[in-house]
């Protein structure tokens, strides 16, 4: 009865710090967006082509289609799908520390009910808390495997390694060190059972090959915007073990960039560490866990040294698991039973305090690119029937959960269609790979003939006195002043490492912001979040030329 009770006082912790402040009133920002457009595209009318278009694998959306049949479509049903997962998730990892032992069961669940990057994404309308239930499950399965290989274990072994495979496009890193780890394992006892476990995950690979490299080659600037650097391994653990999260889209080069939490961040991740370290050292399953662990990594550096993706911690949330367990078993080693209580003790007080204390933490953290924030701006606007609404980088299928665009004219330069206004060069795919030397001296010139064009045709030609332009910015894509944008096309060391994405939304919003001035008044302009929107209209005073 007493395990019985910390294991649900584990479980009644873990929700109510994935409960507590989970209905955003930001509404869901663009990843999440995408997540409930494809997951609300019928099966049999755009829903493959809807998942081809994106850069993950179709499970997530099956399993939050399936909840919105159910339960309908707003934003807090869908955060709770997550959570659901969440909760899940921590009592799989009770499971999996107990192929250790009950102290390595009830810290694995402790850890994750109280781990912020998962409270984080246990809200988030995005397929981690799913895809760290998967893993954690194989994780768990793993080790049954090796401890008791008998025909069960190998198939739910299989089965989560296979929604692994069919959750995250890049899964298959983490699945193949795995299946190696398991393999060493068990190759010499078990030879045809290994083979036919090889046999049903590359089975399993070529039936999705067609998706996954139609995934691989669909042209898109949406993951190309940031650069790796060796304080995004330091985040990796960070962001883990410590309730201070970073690079949840992209962080500073800097590690300690903000003084003020380095006691947050270092010493819960030192303790985490220095656990790992402990548990490693004379057991040789827990160093092989590890090394599956530092093999996915090493493979995500790499391919983010070579620009093929951005080192974000939730693309490697499949090793998580094995960290956690690592972590968990290494202070189950500890004898002194004094210095075992303090760690637990300190850990827990860092993170659950930081959660309740900070405005930052996991839960209450703002979604300040969230659709909502610019649907109610333009609610406030005072648009009437015809006026023009002009939306830069995202288009209006982005917001249209939250607004109405039927009574309104709409103009889209969004990432999928910016070529077309930039300059005459209309390729995507040469842009793609060639904007940078494109485009240099259309970024560092006052003059756009091209561009000055296009808006003519698209929004000042259309217009007539009384009637207004809506101009809608994301800040987080635009951020670069004309200022600014003259100093990085000036150097060359920044202009190169700089992602083209926001030199050319930046250069959209100056070039745009000036034109408009030019011709129209400034009514309204509102911030909010990571959006601006600005009303010009046109009064009798203003010629167009």
């Amino acid at each position: 009865m007493k395990k019985i009770g910390s294991i649900s006082a584990i479980i009644v912790l873990g929700l109510i710090l994935r409960l507590i402040f989970i209905n955003k009133p930001d509404g869901l920002w663009n990843d999440e967006y995408v997540s409930w457009m494809i997951a609300s595209t019928p099966l049999t009318d755009g829903f493959i082509n809807a998942v081809k278009s994106q850069c993950h694998m179709p499970f997530y959306y099956l399993y939050l289609k399936f909840f919105m049949v159910l339960f309908g479509q707003s934003d807090l049903l869908l955060r709770l799908t997550s959570v659901f997962a969440g909760i899940l998730s921590i009592i799989a990892m009770y499971f999996t520390g107990k192929e250790k032992n009950e102290f390595t069961a009830m810290a694995c669940a402790g850890l994750t009910a109280i781990s912020s990057f998962l409270i984080y994404y246990s809200q988030e309308v995005r397929l981690y808390s799913v895809l760290f239930l998967f893993s954690a499950l194989s994780l768990l399965y793993t080790l049954k495997c090796i401890k008791l290989p008998d025909k069960k274990n190998f198939i739910l072994c299989v089965l989560f390694n296979f929604l692994i495979l069919f959750t995250h496009t890049i899964g298959f890193v983490f699945v193949f060190f795995n299946l190696i780890f398991l393999s060493i394992n068990l190759y010499k006892q078990f030879k045809k059972i290994i083979t036919a476990v090889w046999i049903s995950i590359v089975t399993g690979g070529i039936i999705l090959s067609p998706l996954i490299i139609k995934i691989f080659t669909t042209e898109s600037f949406s993951q190309w915007w940031g650069h790796f650097s060796i304080s995004k391994i330091g985040f990796l653990f960070t962001d883990y073990f410590s309730p201070v999260l970073t690079n949840l889209t992209n962080a500073p080069d800097k590690f300690l960039y903000a003084p003020k939490l380095a006691i947050f961040m270092i010493i819960p991740a030192i303790i985490a560490i220095a656990c790992i370290i402990k548990a490693i050292i004379k057991n040789k399953l827990n160093f092989e866990l590890f090394i599956v662990f530092a093999g996915t990594i090493s493979v995500l550096i790499f391919a983010a040294l070579l620009g093929k993706l951005v080192f974000i911690t939730k693309y490697s949330i499949e090793v998580y698991p094995i960290l956690i367990f690592l972590v968990c078993s290494g202070l189950s080693s500890i004898n002194n039973i004094l210095l075992k209580n303090s760690l637990i003790i300190v850990y827990c007080l860092i993170s659950i305090g930081y959660i309740i204390i900070h405005p930052y933490s996991a839960p209450k953290m703002r979604r300040a690119e969230g659709h909502k924030i610019m649907t109610d701006i333009l609610n406030r606007m005072d648009l009437k029937k015809g006026d023009i609404i002009l939306l830069e980088y995202y288009p209006k299928s982005r917001f249209q959960k939250y607004f109405d665009f039927s009574d309104y004219k709409v103009v889209e330069i969004h990432k999928g269609n910016f070529p077309m206004y930039l300059s005459s060069e209309k390729s995507y795919e040469n842009v793609l790979k060639n904007g940078k030397n494109i485009y240099k001296t259309i970024f560092s010139s006052d003059n756009n003939p091209y561009f000055e064009s296009m808006l003519n045709n698209e929004i000042f030609n259309n217009i007539q006195n009384g009637q207004s332009v809506v101009m809608v910015v994301l800040n987080s894509v635009s951020f670069y002043s004309p200022d600014n944008m003259k100093i990085i096309t000036t150097n060359e060391n920044i202009y190169k490492k700089e992602p083209l994405l926001f030199l050319v939304f930046s250069y959209i919003k100056n070039k745009t912001f000036e034109d408009m001035l030019k011709k129209l008044t400034i009514i309204k302009l509102e911030q909010k979040g990571n959006w601006t929107v600005i009303k010009f209209t046109k009064l009798n005073n203003n010629i167009l030329n």
